[in-house]
């Protein structure tokens, strides 16, 4: 695999990422309720306590986006 293939791929995980980190994002602000109640049964957890738990979810998996797949990807956009 050279240089210009790692960096189509690294796009792609990027756009794919950035997808679903979207997807949960809005699932989680439009279904509020939804959710909060299908976790609190699920995990056993208290239901006051999930907003923060999503917080640092979605805070978490940004961060792993911005570091495992954007700046590689600028990284070797700049080297090209």
């Amino acid at each position: 695999m050279n240089i210009n293939e790692m960096t189509i791929f690294l796009g792609w995980c990027t756009v794919i990422n950035l997808s679903v980190y979207l997807f949960s994002a809005l699932s989680i602000i439009v279904f509020k309720r939804f959710t909060t109640k299908l976790h609190s049964k699920i995990m056993d957890l208290d239901a006051k306590a999930l907003p923060k738990l999503y917080f640092n979810y979605l805070g978490n998996y940004k961060l792993g986006i911005l570091i495992f797949n954007f700046a590689p990807y600028i990284a070797l956009k700049l080297m090209v």
